[in-house]
């Protein structure tokens, strides 16, 4: 089960990212994306951080791309979530929902 447990917020969020990315599932482009999505900025070193810790847990994987010119010679790393992280994912899901269950007239009825 790698690192299913302890599946933190950010993590959540960067996989979900990373899934909607599909074929460019890029840094850059996961940064974006939470930010125009979740609302989130990152740093640059808090999402690589997040990233390699991912990748530590068997959630993510990443292949190089090709560089191309404009990249100097640089390799890009695409992102792709793995069986593990989507198992990650959905055992969070279910729990989320669980709890969820029978308190949405609690949460839609409080004051805002």
């Amino acid at each position: 089960m790698g690192g299913r447990e302890g599946l933190g917020e950010f993590e959540q969020l960067v996989l979900l990212v990373v899934i909607r990315l599909g074929e460019v599932a890029f840094a850059p482009e996961i940064a974006r994306e939470l930010e125009d999505t979740a609302g989130r900025r990152v740093t640059r070193g808090a999402l690589y951080s997040t990233l390699n810790r991912l990748e530590s847990k068997g959630l993510l994987s990443w292949h190089p791309e090709d560089p191309g010119e404009a990249r100097g010679g640089h390799i890009r790393r695409r992102f792709e979530v793995t069986p593990d992280g989507l198992l990650a994912l959905r055992d969070r899901r279910d729990t989320l929902l669980t709890l969820w269950d029978g308190i949405e007239s609690v949460i839609d009825g409080a004051d805002r």
